[in-house]
């Protein structure tokens, strides 16, 4: 991993700061009541002891990939989809990467019967829209029992025992989805009016990964995770994931129960398009990432960032070319940013501001175009 990118030390303090949504110790919210209606139903029909696991968010490397048995060359370690922090650590891409350490200590003194809860906050470099953010919450549920091996009939019972705790009226499907560290992989969704919405995945764990953890031959487990973000999104019924950390306090009262949502004054979109050049193999995600990382919290005054179009630089007519000042190996992106705070209506100066901002940051042609004169000031 020669030359890795790591987050600046600025980058790692904010995203370090960031409230977990998962813990109490941090207030309560929304988000810990539909893990805790999942881990009750669970323990319930277990009747087995829980254990709670919560870690920092700074992961080794080898817990968050190589003990889950992701392939060395996968996708899904590459910089542009993780936030490292050196070439052995990372900021954790799923609560999966609390597994590991917690079957260590159990091998320690094996139980009997335990299910284990891994929540908390994830780092992702995603898209921005009303559905998706850089720092989505989630839980692992691992229930792990020696005897007689657990199989395809209890996996079935926990995926309808932990969603129909947070979501009895909705429809339940489960379809085939392989992961590294199960077999018997499954994703499980959820009918919203008429479309099938991703709540979780889950499978058998892999014997290996119990084996290499010290655990017993006669250890087996089922293991689930679970996105908490959009469970609370589905059980109230909202609408955009920026709710959840809004400190509107019309908006932050009704993140503390699972009651309806109430929709308070929604003020008017701003909407600015923008033609830049990037990187050819720059994709939505990326350019999300760099927009949070820009413009800090004010990131939460843009609800989208939507491609309209890409076109590479040979195919570009030389006119658009010098406009944009591209580079071969570059793309010219069409970009619509939809600006809306939840809060109160943006001036048209604020929005011309953002605007530029995220110009900044995701332009890399040599030319501009500023919608208030000049570059913004840092």
């Amino acid at each position: 991993m020669s030359k890795l990118p790591v987050l600046s030390p600025g980058a790692l303090k904010r995203a370090l700061a960031l409230r977990d949504l998962t813990d109490p110790a941090q207030g309560p919210h929304a988000v810990q009541l539909v893990l805790r209606k999942a881990v009750d139903a669970l323990s319930a029909a277990w009747r087995c002891p829980v254990a709670v696991e919560r870690a920092s968010p700074v992961v080794a490397v080898a817990d968050n990939y190589d003990r889950l048995h992701y392939p060395p060359g996968g996708a899904a370690r590459d910089a542009r989809h993780t936030r490292y922090v050196s070439e052995t650590h990372l900021l954790r891409t799923q609560t999966t990467a609390l597994v590991p350490p917690a079957l260590r200590r159990l091998a320690a003194a094996p139980p009997r019967d335990v299910l284990l809860v891994c929540p908390g906050m994830v780092y992702r470099r995603d898209a921005i829209d009303r559905l998706h953010t850089g720092e989505p919450h989630q839980v692992d549920l691992w229930r792990i029992r020696r005897g007689a091996p657990l199989g395809v009939h209890e996996l079935a019972e926990m995926i309808a025992g932990a969603v129909r705790a947070v979501l009895p009226e909705l429809t339940l499907s489960v379809v085939p989805s392989p992961h590294p560290y199960t077999r018997e992989g499954r994703q499980i969704d959820v009918r919203v009016r008429g479309e099938w919405i991703e709540i979780g995945e889950c499978g058998l764990v892999a014997p290996e990964v119990l084996a290499e953890a010290g655990l017993p031959a006669d250890a087996s487990g089922l293991a689930m995770g679970l996105g908490l973000d959009r469970l609370v999104m589905l059980a109230k019924g909202l609408d955009d994931i920026r709710l959840l950390r809004s400190d509107d306090p019309r908006i932050a009262a009704q993140m503390q129960d699972l009651s309806p949502w109430r929709p308070v004054s929604r003020h008017p979109p701003v909407r600015r398009d923008l033609s830049v050049a990037v990187a050819a193999d720059a994709g939505a995600e990326a350019l999300g990432d760099r927009v949070r990382e820009a413009l800090g919290p004010r990131a939460a005054d843009v609800e989208a960032i939507e491609v309209r179009s890409e076109t590479p630089w040979d195919a570009l007519p030389e006119a658009a070319r010098a406009r944009l000042g591209i580079r071969p190996g570059q793309k010219n992106v069409l970009l619509r940013i939809v600006l809306r705070a939840l809060g109160r209506t943006l001036t048209d100066d604020e929005a011309n501001r953002l605007r530029d901002a995220v110009y900044a940051a995701v332009h890399q042609g040599t030319e501009h175009a500023w919608a208030c004169g000049a570059s913004p000031t840092p």
